[in-house]
C-alpha cells in the first residue's frame, strides 16, 4: 500500500473508505507498520466502530481539533490525498513536510482484491439484469425519463440502491451528445435508444451502455453503425490482456472504427491515412475506457515510466467504442441522428479477460429477439 510515505493520511471519502471499510466524515491514518487508524467526531464514532475494518477509532473534535488529534501520528514521509487548499494548508502548518499525493492510492486501487472483485460483479449482475428487463420494457411514446426510472427501480430491487452516475438515457439524435443527461424526451418509433446506465452496490460501481430500437427491430443504416461499433469492441475486449498496454484497445477501436466508417462511404480514402489524420474523431471522439471501481472513473493511473500501462490482473476497465452522427453532419441523410456505444466492464486476468457484463445481449440479432 505504502509508496514511498512511511504514514498516509486519507480526507478523500473514497480513500478513506478504501483504506479503512469506513464512509463519512473522518480522517484514516495508515502507518508503515500496517496499523490504520480513524479519527472521527462524536457524531460518526458509533458508525466508525462498526463499519471500520482491522482499525483503531478515536474521538475528536471537528475542524482543527482533528488536525491538531492528527499530528501526534504524522511520522517520517507522510502522504496525504486532501484536495482542500485551506485544509492543506493548515495540514503544512502543523507538519510542514507533508506531500500532496495521490499516487499511493492510485498504485492500490488500480489493482482490484478478490474481495472487491466479489462485489464488483455482483455490481454488473444486477445492472445487467436491469438491461436486459429495459429491453423487454421499452415501447414507442414511453419517455427517456419513464426509462431512467425503471432502470432505478430494476437497480433497488435487485440490492443496488443508487446508481453509480447520472444515468444517460438518450433516445434518436440525442444519442450523439455524449453527456446527456435531460431524459425528458419522448420515444419515438424507429429510432435508437442509447442507456449508459450501472448501479452502486456496497459502494463499488458498475458502468454498461447498450443501444437498442425502441420499437424492437434495427433499420438498416441502424444496423450498419451498429454492426462497426460491435466490431470495434469485440476486437479491442480481446485486446485487454497483460500481453498489451491500454492504448493498444484504444488505437484496434479507431482504426475498426476508421475502415467500417470506409466501408460505409462515410468517409473516403484509405484506413492508414485517415487513422493518422484522426478523420474518426469527428464520429468517435471519446477514449476507449477507463478505470472502473469505488469511483465509476476510478483512480489510476495510464502511464507507467514513461510509457502507457501495461495490464494487470485485478485492473478492471470499461470497453465504450461508439459512433455518433449528428443531424448537423456532412453525410447522407439516413446516417443522420444515429448515436450508438456499446460499454462493457471487463476485470483483466492472468491468461486475458473475463466480461463482467456479457449478461447483456450485445449482438444485434439477440436484441431484436430479446424484445420480440
Amino acid at each position: 500500500m505504502i509508496t514511498g510515505c512511511d504514514t498516509i493520511v486519507a480526507l478523500e471519502p473514497e480513500n478513506l473508505f478504501y483504506m479503512t471499510g469506513f464512509w463519512g466524515e473522518a480522517i484514516g491514518i495508515l502507518e508503515k507498520n500496517g496499523k490504520t487508524t480513524i479519527i472521527a467526531p462524536e457524531l460518526e464514532i458509533g458508525r466508525a466502530k462498526e463499519e471500520g475494518i482491522d482499525c483503531k477509532v478515536i474521538q475528536s473534535d471537528r475542524g482543527m481539533s482533528s488536525l491538531v488529534t492528527l499530528k501526534r501520528f504524522l511520522k517520517g514521509k507522510v502522504c496525504t490525498d486532501c484536495q482542500n487548499y485551506s485544509v492543506m494548508q493548515s495540514l503544512k502548518k502543523l507538519f510542514p513536510k507533508i506531500k500532496n499525493s495521490i499516487e499511493p492510492f492510485n498504485k492500490s486501487r488500480e489493482i482490484k482484491d478478490e474481495d472487491e472483485i466479489t462485489i464488483m460483479k455482483k455490481a454488473c449482475q444486477i445492472s445487467a439484469e436491469a438491461h436486459v428487463e429495459a429491453m423487454k420494457f421499452v415501447k414507442p411514446g414511453m419517455t427517456e425519463q419513464e426509462m431512467e426510472a425503471f432502470y432505478q427501480y430494476e437497480f433497488s430491487k435487485r440490492g443496488g440502491r443508487f446508481s453509480a452516475y447520472t444515468p444517460i438515457v438518450a433516445g434518436g439524435e440525442n444519442a450523439c451528445v455524449l453527456h446527456y443527461v435531460e431524459n425528458s424526451k419522448p420515444l419515438i418509433d424507429g429510432e435508437l435508444l442509447l442507456v449508459d446506465a450501472g448501479c452502486e452496490f456496497e459502494l463499488y460501481a458498475s458502468d454498461i451502455t447498450r443501444t437498442f430500437p425502441i420499437n424492437g427491430k434495427f433499420t438498416a443504416p441502424q444496423l450498419a453503425i451498429y454492426e462497426v461499433v460491435l466490431e470495434a469492441q469485440v476486437k479491442s475486449i480481446e485486446a485487454i490482456s497483460t500481453n498489451n498496454n491500454v492504448m493498444d484497445a484504444q488505437i484496434i477501436s479507431e482504426k475498426v472504427i476508421t475502415q467500417g466508417l470506409i466501408d460505409l462511404g462515410i468517409l473516403q480514402g484509405s484506413m492508414e491515412e485517415l487513422h493518422a489524420a484522426g478523420a474518426f474523431k469527428d464520429f468517435y471522439m471519446h477514449k476507449i475506457g477507463h478505470w472502473l471501481g469505488i469511483d465509476v472513473h476510478d483512480a489510476g493511473d495510464y502511464m507507467e515510466d514513461g510509457d502507457f500501462m501495461k495490464f494487470k490482473p485485478g485492473m478492471v476497465t470499461t470497453v465504450e467504442p461508439g459512433i455518433y452522427i449528428s443531424s448537423s453532419s456532412n453525410v447522407d441523410d439516413k446516417w443522420k441522428g444515429i448515436g450508438i456505444r456499446i460499454e462493457d466492464d471487463i476485470l483483466v486476468t492472468d491468461d486475458g479477460n473475463e466480461n463482467l457484463t456479457a449478461f447483456v445481449p450485445s449482438n444485434p440479432q439477440e436484441i431484436e429477439a430479446l424484445m420480440a
